[in-house]
């Protein structure tokens, strides 16, 4: 099995950090986490054709996990994809990709390019099979199996939010978090998973500056209380991800981000007390997201 970390981080536009979406393959057959901004790129980057890349499982769906989907599945009908991609998610997933298309934002770029005959072959994969779900098993075929739990990251009566747990046939499992503030329910999935990929948003000291600010509604999970999950969850290995850019330096991002921050605290060494308050309760295997990252399971 092969992970490759497409984008690591959050909502905001950093041009270090493309936003959410994980590659995961097994025997040569590929498999999406999350469908953010920067994407189909980072698969051509990675080596991989989008066209042959035929299942996308959606956490929930903020713009940063979603925001690429209408291009991947456009740039993969001109480039000659066969198949129409199979799109696991969580209730509200066929609304949002129905309104992408034939009747939706992009109808008008589709009628234009079927007028021409090479591209009139494959017309059936701008229809995604669609596949709205539950907590449970949310996709089985005969190489992995996917289940769901739903997580604590906005309220589900706005739309409800998936953590993701694969197991190969192979005996591996990889399981991400999606979104979310701590939540029993994704330890319970996470149990004794060999890869536990979890967002860890924002530094400490960002987060009691949100909160006296009383900046941001949704929940996220804090690198103290992501410690406590991976030694919860008895993980073989910790990835921590979509990072809130507290790391950059761009004076423009730095800006932005000080709504959240000091800016004066904004820079590469803030990720070393990210580490630190993981450290605290968690001592197993770490590593900390980049776009492009490889582990090999």
């Amino acid at each position: 099995m092969r992970i490759v970390m497409l984008g690591t981080a959050a909502a905001a536009p950093d041009p270090d950090r493309n936003h959410s979406a994980i590659l995961i393959t097994v025997r040569d057959r590929h498999y999406m986490f999350d469908c953010g901004h920067g994407a189909t790129h980072q698969l051509i980057r990675s080596n991989v054709n989008p066209g042959h890349v035929d299942t996308v499982f959606l956490s929930h769906l903020h713009y940063d996990h979603v925001a690429d989907f209408a291009f991947f599945v456009l740039t993969s009908w001109i480039t000659n994809r066969e198949n129409a991609p199979v799109v696991v998610g969580p209730p509200g997933t066929r609304g949002f990709v129905e309104h992408q298309f034939a009747d939706g934002a992009f109808a008008k770029d589709i009628e234009a390019r079927a007028a021409y005959k090479n591209r009139q072959g494959n017309m059936h994969v701008l229809k995604p099979d669609v596949r709205e779900c539950e907590p449970g098993v949310v996709f089985e075929d005969d190489l992995v199996r996917v289940s769901a739990c739903y997580v604590e990251h906005i309220p589900q009566e706005i739309s409800p939010c998936f953590g993701l747990r694969l197991e190969s046939v192979d005996g591996k499992s990889v399981v991400f978090s999606g979104d979310t503030a701590p939540c029993e329910r994704l330890v319970e999935l996470a149990q004794e998973c060999d890869l536990l990929i979890h967002e860890c948003t924002f530094p400490e000291k960002a987060l009691e500056f949100r909160r006296k600010a009383n900046v941001g509604t949704w929940a996220h999970t804090s690198p103290v209380e992501l410690g406590k999950i991976a030694t919860a969850s008895r993980c073989k290995s910790l990835v921590a991800t979509h990072f809130g850019s507290f790391d950059t330096t761009y004076p423009v991002l730095r800006d932005m981000m000080s709504v959240h921050m000091p800016r004066e605290l904004i820079g590469p060494a803030f990720m070393e007390d990210v580490v630190a308050d993981i450290r605290r309760n968690y001592s197993g295997e770490l590593r900390l997201a980049h776009d492009g990252m490889r582990i090999d399971l």
